[in-house]
């Protein structure tokens, strides 16, 4: 039974990489987007302007962050498995830990 748990979860967050490194992969960086867009920002001369940028940054700039924490809470995971002697697992961890680190960049 709990073998089975762990295969269900280990496939439910194999599938959800898969979408979520989607943008990884097509070369996304939520971080290189913020600053793209808030030096947008900050060069643009009009009000509607500076807030549209201002507003894409923040957006990729909380979505950056929502990745950081993902990727800790997956590092978290691979250390409490490394130690629990599940290397299978803890490796699974820290293979999502690096797809959500990437995204976050």
């Amino acid at each position: 039974m709990k073998l089975n748990h762990i295969k269900l979860t280990g496939l439910s967050a194999g599938i959800i990489l898969t979408f979520v490194s989607y943008g990884v992969y097509a070369g996304e960086s939520h971080m290189a987007e913020a600053l793209k867009h808030a030096e947008a920002a900050a060069k643009a001369t009009d009000g509607k302007t500076i807030a549209e940028h201002a507003e894409a940054a923040k957006t990729h700039a909380k979505t950056a962050d929502e990745h950081l924490d993902a990727g800790i809470t997956s590092l978290n995971d691979a250390i409490d498995h490394g130690k629990m002697k599940h290397p299978e697992a803890a490796q699974k961890s820290a293979e999502e830990a690096v797809t959500h680190l990437k995204a976050a960049q």
